[in-house]
């Protein structure tokens, strides 16, 4: 072969390796048809990502291939690493939300309830959360559901060359966080769920956004449907394509989208419920292939779901206007709901008025609350919910600080991605796209 520094070649104790820059494979083959080893020439080791725009993210994939034929298949994890839980012992258990917010940043409002449930069971404070407070959480989780799922199609979809699936999902998706602006203040990474409640109430109008957000999403749904449900070519590269049987599943831990692909109706907003989740009419969504077209009609059909958990939530709310949604108890409670000042700016002047002029105990509570925090007792708690891509939930441990001792993640994104070589060995390299596209990993669940 001609020397190339971007395509250059190398004898190893494994044998030979190529660099490969693209638009050189046929070098490659020639490469190999000169290798004396015929048995070890028809097989040749290809790192796909981790800059790879199809592999969701920095994950890379180690793939032995016999031509297009997978025969192996590895995931290389660990390039999006955070350090997110380890720095939460380092940090006073509300200043936590603000790190495990950013882990499955398509998830955020999921992370930041898991891990607050956690607290709170802790405190044993369970059953003072604010009615409202609780419906804030499940309208924002399920909000949350939709935008995930509909980066689960729009990233789908793109990595196929179905580039107006794309272009669909993310308009929607762009709704969604306008109505997680309008709440919480942030489009992304939140921090708004809290120990003892949320941040703060719902804004003037936020209610009719909502409602005109349901309204025009079950106008928009039905385009995913005629689009993609029944189109040829669609169907084509999605069926029978990353199959993973019900044995499969429990063997490996696998919930979500994936599991009920099988036809096992696993939800844990039925099984285990959180938030008053068995207050809300709704239906699991499952499919009977368990394979990669199954994945996605059970997440075009779940936001239909959310959109009908959405409007009761939203229905209820109406009937709690002026409702707390934070814990009474002020030991506990954050010392102020954020009510912003008349130059629209800073916290309202008459909480600062309250704690730098009239009361020499509110300043020195306010004071600790904000820099120490509140000490939880000791003990360890773990409360699983049903996330977008199945079980997430926070192992809490507790020494009876204002720290916690550990904070550990169960995230699904790791955990699903074990199924990536059981899926895609024996099949062509483009199938794999297609599997971890069904997947639907966030690397920055797995690599926290």
């Amino acid at each position: 072969m001609a020397h190339d520094i971007y395509a250059g070649t190398s004898e190893t104790t494994e044998g030979r390796v190529f660099t490969v820059s693209g638009q050189d494979w046929d070098e490659i083959a020639a490469g190999l048809a000169e290798d004396p080893d015929s048995e070890r020439a028809e097989r040749v080791v290809v790192n796909m990502g981790p800059q790879h725009p199809s592999t969701h993210g920095v994950l890379r994939l180690i793939l032995e291939l016999e031509g297009e034929t997978v025969t192996e298949a590895r995931c290389g994890i660990g390039y999006l690493h955070t350090g997110i839980e380890k720095n939460m012992e380092y940090r006073s258990w509300v200043q936590g939300v603000t790190f495990c917010t950013r882990m499955d940043y398509l998830a955020p409002l999921f992370n930041e309830a898991t891990y607050v449930l956690g607290v709170e069971r802790l405190l044993d404070i369970e059953d003072e959360i604010p009615e409202k407070a609780q419906v804030m959480r499940v309208l924002l989780m399920e909000l949350n559901r939709i935008s995930s799922h509909l980066v689960a199609i729009a990233t789908g979809g793109m990595e196929i060359g179905a580039l107006t699936v794309m272009t669909m999902g993310f308009r929607e998706r762009e709704l969604v966080l306008d109505l997680f602006e309008l709440i919480t203040g942030l489009r992304m990474n939140h921090a708004f769920i809290r120990p003892g409640g949320v941040a703060q109430d719902l804004p003037v109008g936020a209610l009719e956004e909502i409602r005109s957000f349901i309204a025009l999403m079950k106008k928009r749904l039905p385009e995913y449907a005629a689009l993609c449900n029944a189109n040829p070519i669609f169907k084509a590269r999605l069926e029978g394509v990353g199959h993973l049987d019900l044995e499969g599943c429990l063997a490996l831990g696998m919930t979500g989208p994936v599991l009920r692909s099988t036809g096992y109706p696993w939800d844990l907003r039925k099984s285990e419920p959180v938030c008053g989740y068995e207050d809300y009419e709704f239906d699991v969504q499952t499919w009977d292939t368990a394979d990669a077209y199954g994945r996605f009609r059970i997440r075009l059909n779940e936001m239909w779901e959310s959109l009908r958990i959405v409007g009761q939530a939203a229905d209820r709310l109406a009937g709690l206007e002026g409702a707390p949604v934070m814990i009474a108890d002020k030991k506990i409670a954050w010392p102020s709901q954020l009510a912003i000042g008349s130059d629209g700016m800073g916290n309202s002047l008459d909480h600062i008025r309250h704690i730098m002029g009239e009361s020499m105990e509110a300043l020195i509570h306010h004071f600790k609350l904000v820099t120490e925090g509140f000490r939880v007792p000791a003990g360890q708690a773990y409360v699983p919910l049903e996330g977008p891509r199945g079980e997430l939930g926070a192992h809490i441990v507790s020494d009876g600080g204002t720290r916690p001792a550990r904070v550990h993640f169960r995230d699904p994104s790791f955990t699903n991605l074990q199924a990536t070589s059981v899926m895609s060995e024996g099949g062509m390299v483009a199938d794999i796209i297609v599997a971890i596209a069904s997947i639907d990993p966030v690397m920055g669940g797995v690599d926290r």
